[in-house]
């Protein structure tokens, strides 16, 4: 800190050139946590509570539906804590664009399997003593101004009411929220008793399987045993963990993870030979005072350690800035209008952003700060 004057000084330099470089590494790391975010968001929030759950779907696919039989099947095979099910409605709110997942479960069964899931208890004995009983999460009913109490039309696009009607209105009774950050607060439930009753086709058959196991270092077995249970019968199942189940869906659309570190890669392989550009130039432009600096006693460490600060100054200015602009523009919603379920900054990509602008700033200044440490006196000075 003793030479921080000095240092900054040399940043003052040339304004617009130190400017432009700032704001080359102030828009990569925004574009940093808008990638952090949407990887997040194609989790889905698994990580919160998902280590421990199984999803069993029809081994063809996941369209084919199941008998409602198995239940209690699954729950006789060893290693098997719990099992609910759920259905995949697919309607529509008002229009087409008005999308979020809508599933009929049991109550009090599918909040047990989810227990990141909040919702008030008079609000759980409610949807229990109300058949057309609905709850939402927080994030959806936020999204179209829901208030408990509320008349929620939804336009069957599969399943629709027996005579053929395609509106299907519930009472909204409860909203629930999440236990953490990155539980997914968009799902719409009812009660699947009210959906069987009522629907017009497809009735005692469900969309998929949620599995409770006891040990989740076991859960790839008991998956086993649960597709041994059910082969060679009308309806074979597949049972995964949940967390590769979502990362199943993810992976129809590519591989985010290596679409993210690719995009990434390349743009701060860029904003490197930016960086290092700037303070290439910089250190040519005072290869004069550098020499001064040594005439008078500066060391060819303290060169070393003065560029490489100036180096690490400009790149943690530029990525702090670009994380807090990144974090705040996030914070105000997901850009696609309410396609990602959960769309948030991590915390912990607040630390891996910090280390990458240092390491940003180190990779950038090494090559000019030893090129300033190894300059002769007698070299400088007689520079123009």
């Amino acid at each position: 800190m003793k030479y921080l004057h000095l240092i900054w000084s040399n940043l003052k330099r040339k304004k617009v050139r130190t400017t432009l470089t700032l704001l080359s590494i102030l828009i990569a790391f925004v574009l940093f946590g808008y990638m952090v975010a949407i990887k997040t968001a194609f989790d889905m929030g698994v990580s919160v509570a998902g280590a421990d759950r199984l999803v069993v779907r029809h081994k063809v696919s996941i369209i084919q539906l199941l008998p409602e039989s198995y239940e209690a099947r699954i729950e006789e095979i060893d290693g098997v804590a719990d099992a609910t099910h759920a259905t995949y409605f697919g309607g529509v709110y008002q229009k087409p664009t008005n999308f979020f997942a809508q599933l009929p479960v049991k109550p009090e069964e599918y909040m047990a399997m989810y227990p990141e899931f909040i919702l008030p208890e008079e609000q759980m004995e409610a949807w229990l003593s109300t058949r057309t009983g609905a709850i939402a999460g927080r994030a959806t009913a936020e999204k179209y101004g829901w208030e408990v109490g509320d008349r929620i039309p939804i336009q069957a696009t599969i399943w629709l009411r027996q005579g053929g009607e395609q509106t299907w209105e519930f009472d909204l009774v409860g909203i629930y929220d999440g236990a953490e950050q990155a539980t997914d607060t968009t799902q719409f439930l009812f009660r699947y008793d009210y959906f069987d009753e009522a629907r017009q086709m497809g009735g005692g058959q469900i969309g998929w399987y949620l599995v409770r196991v006891d040990d989740p270092d076991l859960a790839v077995q008991v998956a086993d045993a649960i597709d041994v249970e059910f082969a060679n019968s009308p309806a074979e199942t597949s049972a995964e963990t949940e967390m590769a189940f979502v990362q199943g869906f993810a992976k129809q659309v590519g591989n985010i993870g290596a679409i993210m570190v690719g995009v990434l890669s390349a743009v701060f392989f860029t904003i490197l030979l930016v960086a290092g550009n700037t303070m290439a130039q910089a250190v040519r432009e005072r290869l004069n005072e550098i020499g001064v600096l040594k005439a008078i006693g500066f060391t060819d460490g303290q060169v070393l350690g003065m560029v490489l600060a100036e180096s690490c100054l400009l790149a943690i200015l530029g990525g702090g800035i670009g994380l807090a602009l990144g974090w705040y523009l996030i914070s105000l919603g997901d850009p696609t209008g309410g396609a990602l379920p959960i769309f948030y900054f991590p915390k912990g990509a607040l630390a891996i952003g910090a280390t990458m602008a240092i390491g940003l700033g180190l990779v950038a200044g090494i090559l000019p700060a030893l090129q300033a440490s190894r300059l002769r006196v007698a070299d400088a000075l007689r520079r123009d």
